[in-house]
């Protein structure tokens, strides 16, 4: 049974069920030619509305947050890993929060997550690191995950991103105190425990059929992002290359960017090429289930949002 088809099931069993875990959705799921590709929702955290235009005007950015019904000092940011099923691999992009953080007490959900639509943590072949950022990679450092991972799993993240956190570098991100060094003891413990088991990358990767890693850099300078290519059909993992504001404002700069210069370059780059291929989108940021397409809108962008399939 394909992940589409368990998922389908399971939503079909769910009707009576009055658990309000249940009710909620948490995953979606997909298919990319014969790929399979699960959307999990990690949760959401709280976050400063100014962490989305550190190089506007406030009036600007309380305007935006307004019109979309969010704000107007914080808003909910979305967190969304990838499960891939490509021949003999199963795939884990990004591992989320992990429950190890006081004050973010709805995130670091994916492994009940995973648990629930039955998908085993011992059955992943290989996890992709889109950057170091400890929404990405906290998920790893909870007792309950590192101990039922297979021992022989494949990490694999961008040399220039494993170089980068030994000794980062956050003069140009605009971020609340104290994450800056919550960052940095995270990427060490993430180190730490995982350094036997990094494969890692200079530019690009193909880590199992038809799913190539790339790096873009911007928002960390290993920053990177996943393809996912079956047949005529392709789907893009974005990580933090662009956050919601992004398509009305894809010049507004976030406070968590290390190149903020770079890193509008990416998005930009990023989104015009979803937007000619047509091909379907996903970003850890965006709301769940975060899977759409990128038009073009005059001198910005449009998200169009897929229908659910049910």
């Amino acid at each position: 049974m394909t992940m589409h088809q368990q998922d389908t099931a399971q939503k079909q069993a769910i009707q009576g069920v009055s658990a309000t875990e249940e009710l909620v959705p948490s995953r979606y799921a997909l298919k990319v030619g014969d790929i399979d590709v699960l959307v999990v929702s990690d949760g959401v955290l709280p976050l400063p509305t100014s962490t989305m235009s550190t190089n506007v005007d406030p009036a600007a950015r309380a305007a935006w947050f307004k019109d979309m019904y969010l704000g107007p000092d914080a808003f909910d940011w979305a967190l969304n890993v990838l499960v891939v099923r490509s021949g003999e691999q199963t795939l884990l992009v990004d591992a989320g929060l992990g429950g190890q953080f006081p004050g973010f007490p709805r995130a670091g959900l994916f492994p009940k997550r995973l648990e629930a639509a039955g998908i085993e943590l011992s059955s992943i072949t290989d996890v992709v690191i889109t950057h170091m950022h400890m929404d990405h990679i906290g998920g790893l450092l909870v007792d309950e995950v590192k101990s039922r991972l297979r021992p022989d799993v494949k990490i694999h993240v961008c040399a220039t991103e494993v170089e980068f956190w030994a000794n980062p570098d956050f003069s140009r991100t605009v971020m609340p105190s104290p994450i800056p060094e919550v960052l940095h003891t995270t990427a060490q413990q993430f180190m730490e425990a995982y350094h036997d088991k990094l494969h890692t990358f200079e530019q690009e990767y193909e880590v199992a059929p038809g799913v190539v890693v790339k790096r873009t850099g911007g928002h960390t300078p290993g920053h990177s992002v996943v393809h996912v290519t079956s047949g005529n059909e392709k789907l893009t993992f974005a990580g933090d290359a662009l956050f919601p504001v992004a398509f009305d404002h894809p010049d507004w700069q976030n406070g968590f960017e290390h190149d903020p210069e770079e890193a509008v370059r990416v998005r930009v780059r990023l989104m015009q090429e979803a937007a000619a291929s047509g091909e379907l989108f996903v970003a850890t940021h965006l709301s769940f289930p975060s899977v759409g397409r990128v038009a073009v809108n005059g001198d910005a962008f449009r998200w169009v949002a897929g229908s659910w399939d049910y």
